[in-house]
């Protein structure tokens, strides 16, 4: 991590619904957050290149390349594989979070979202690392 990564933690989120991506960045900016956004996959990996985020929070169920292709893509990169990803989704059937850690993932996160509980969720996993 970088010295600006110490300061201000920089989250990418991968989601392509975007009321959950306006949702989650006014939460996490609220906290201090630095917030890149992606409305799929494919601009998702893209931005992680770009901008080395500090984590990575994936969305499950997109369409073309869902989060758990992208999470596999993401952790055959030398370069992106130290960066913690958390699957943040709505698939919470039994076997759901196991398969989302098995693909990479983390961690899990549920939808929909505890606004209260989400930015010392998100601070946990920056916490604990990869």
């Amino acid at each position: 991590m970088g010295v600006q990564s110490l300061m201000v933690p920089r989250i990418l989120y991968i989601e392509d619904n975007f009321e959950n991506r306006m949702l989650v960045k006014r939460v996490l900016m609220a906290e201090g957050f630095e917030v890149i956004e992606a409305e799929n996959a494919e601009i998702g990996i893209d931005l992680a290149l770009e901008y080395l985020p500090d984590l990575i929070l994936m969305d499950i169920s997109m369409p073309h390349v869902d989060g758990l292709m992208a999470t596999r893509h993401l952790r055959s990169l030398p370069e992106l594989n130290h960066i913690p990803i958390i699957a943040v989704t709505a698939n919470v059937m039994k076997g759901d979070r196991e398969e989302t850690l098995q693909a990479g993932c983390d961690g899990y996160i549920p939808k929909p979202i505890d606004i209260d509980r989400f930015p010392e969720q998100v601070m946990e996993y920056l916490r604990n690392g990869r």
